[in-house]
């Protein structure tokens, strides 16, 4: 597959926006990302694979799993020149499958405002981190919670707005996750996968996936293989009678097809669920969003009302009145 000048420049184009969204957080990346744009070599590797397959966050983490540390550009382009063909077998056969855990920090207050107990369904749930809001605990600056697990990690969330902090975590008696390439938090390549995802230079995100892993592990969520168009249906209907179906997802839609989008809202409608949506804003089509804060995320209740902004790592929210 050749690049035509129309994809380089679009591939370029995107790899700048990563930068933009690099700054502030991780200084390596963003000046990686910027050289990548205006590398004819790198676009050219790039060109080779399917527009899929060209995203920042999936190029990086695999050239940290090949190098074992996070790429400059001169390292990348050896990378391309000498492991071309391993590099592009290591990106076709993985995903950017980044579990952050501590984006439940801005899912629980959405999450505690419904009828408990709850069964959670989680669609695109990687290892599953995200399907333990329970388990860990939380420090919302003049709110603590302790979770079910003493030794989980404590996340700490600044808050802006009127956030309906509970007195206590959520009450979860079913989790399920669906993953078209689920993780195991058991299998020390996947965890390796899952750190080589991470951005270098941001302070105590390692930390917090490592301790998390551990939670996992004394705790392992039931991560199922499946696509949520077809397989959604049958592990919804083995939630519990008794709870609260919540279905949610958090940096997911945005690597699903646009086309095809609507037609997941349209499975999730057809259950009879909860639906909490953590997406960029422009995902969701018809959900009314103030104009700000468009580089980060927006929580959406049911797929009609935006309640709250998030950090796309869980380090703020900030509810809507």
């Amino acid at each position: 597959m050749s690049i035509s000048g129309h994809d380089a420049t679009g591939t370029a184009a995107r790899y700048l926006g990563f930068a933009a969204e690099a700054r502030g957080r991780s200084a390596q990346y963003e000046e990686l990302a910027i050289a990548v744009a205006g590398d004819p070599s790198a676009l050219r590797f790039l060109g080779s694979l399917p527009a899929a397959k060209r995203q920042p966050n999936l190029l990086f983490a695999a050239a940290t799993y090949l190098l074992g540390e996070a790429p400059e550009l001169d390292p990348l382009r050896r990378l391309i020149d000498d492991r071309g063909g391993e590099l592009a077998r290591t990106i076709m056969t993985r995903r950017t499958q980044t579990n952050e855990p501590a984006r439940c920090a801005t899912l629980l207050p959405a999450l505690a405002q419904l009828p408990q107990p709850l069964a959670l369904i989680e669609i695109g749930a990687s290892a599953g981190l995200t399907l333990l809001p329970d388990r860990y605990s939380y420090d919302y600056g003049d709110r603590q919670l302790t979770g079910t697990d003493p030794g989980a990690p404590v996340f700490a969330c600044r808050t802006l707005g009127p956030v309906p902090l509970p007195a206590r975590v959520p009450d979860v008696s079913w989790r399920a996750g669906l993953d078209l390439n689920p993780l195991d938090v058991m299998d020390d390549d996947d965890v390796r996968w899952l750190e080589c995802l991470l951005w270098p230079g941001e302070a105590g995100r390692p930390e917090r996936l490592a301790a998390a892993i551990e939670t996992a592990r004394r705790n392992p969520p039931r991560v199922h293989r499946g696509d949520l168009l077809t397989d959604l249906p049958a592990l919804a209907a083995a939630a519990p009678p008794g709870a609260t179906l919540v279905v949610y997802h958090s940096a997911v839609l945005a690597y699903v097809p646009a086309e095809q989008r609507g037609r997941v809202a349209a499975a999730i409608r057809a259950l009879n669920a909860r639906w909490l949506s953590n997406e960029g804003p422009d995902v969701l089509t018809g959900i009314a969003v103030p104009d700000r804060h468009d580089e980060k995320f927006v929580l959406v209740r049911d797929g009609t009302r935006a309640v709250a902004f998030t950090d796309a790592h869980g380090t703020w929210i900030d509810w809507l009145a």
